[in-house]
């Protein structure tokens, strides 16, 4: 009974101390944001397909867990390229992003735990440079200013998704070129907004005298349809309706006789 309680013992000291040199290294706890995968040096090497979801886990001392944060992250980049030109333009380029969860096991492979500075970095700088070596300076500045940072955006998604990256957005923060250079693009700008403004103002003014000219005949037509409407007939008839309403007053009046043969009577009122 003594030798089976001397062993309880031993076993416990065993595990204790195993508890205490290798505790670290068996118990694992991961936090919401964070994915693991397991390295067996000496049974299978690194198992890509068994990825460890938050929580707690148990590790056998001699194999290791390796750690992924796989939340959302950001990282700004300042950078020299070349137009097509060969001028020099420095831009800022700002890109979200975080690892396919489920494939951390390869990408760890390839790239290893710094697959921002082996991987995303690189590809950005390059997918950038690639693009902007397709424009000038003018058009990277100011006209195409858009275009460019959508094919940026859309030649970088692709790249980092075949390397199980999740690219959640890129943005170009800032286009700065050599001061002469911009001065000179923002004068041309300039130049052309005012001729287009003078043109808007010239078609503008050109459209108004047309409206008016059309106006004009217009009225000139309504005017000699009624002239040549007006025969002496339809005026006499006028003036004797207009005398006969006057005469239906009330009011003393004054009977003046037209001198002519086709001369109207005009009353006229004593108050």
């Amino acid at each position: 009974m003594d030798n089976l309680k001397k062993s309880y013992l031993i076993f416990a000291a065993i595990g204790l101390l195993v508890l205490v040199f290798f505790g670290s290294s068996m118990f694992y706890t991961l936090n919401p944001g964070e994915r693991g995968i397991v390295f067996r040096p000496f049974s299978g090497g690194l198992d890509k397909e068994d990825i460890y979801m938050p929580g707690f886990h148990l590790v056998a001392p001699w194999n290791d867990l390796i750690v992924y944060d796989v939340k959302e992250q950001q990282r700004e980049e300042t950078m020299d390229v070349l137009d097509k030109n060969g001028l020099s333009i420095n831009v800022d380029v700002s890109v979200r992003f975080n690892p396919v969860y489920n494939k951390i096991g390869t990408l760890h492979e390839i790239f290893g735990i710094r697959y921002i500075d082996q991987l995303i970095v690189p590809e950005v700088r390059s997918m950038v440079r690639q693009v902007a070596g397709r424009y000038s300076a003018e058009e990277i500045y100011s006209t195409k200013r858009s275009e460019v940072e959508q094919a940026v955006i859309e030649e970088t998604k692709v790249i980092l998704e075949k390397n199980n990256i999740d690219m959640r957005a890129l943005l170009i923060r800032s286009i700065n070129l050599p001061d002469q250079i911009r001065i000179a693009i923002e004068n041309k700008l300039k130049t052309e907004q005012e001729a287009l403004a003078y043109q808007f103002r010239l078609t503008r003014e050109t459209s108004e005298a047309e409206r008016k000219r059309i106006e004009a005949e217009g009225i000139a037509a309504f005017n000699q349809i009624i002239n040549s409407s007006l025969t002496k007939n339809i005026l006499t008839q006028r003036g004797i309706e207009a005398t006969l309403e006057l005469a239906k007053s009330q009011n003393a009046k004054v009977v003046v006789v037209g001198s002519s043969e086709e001369g109207l009577p005009l009353i006229l009122g004593n108050n």
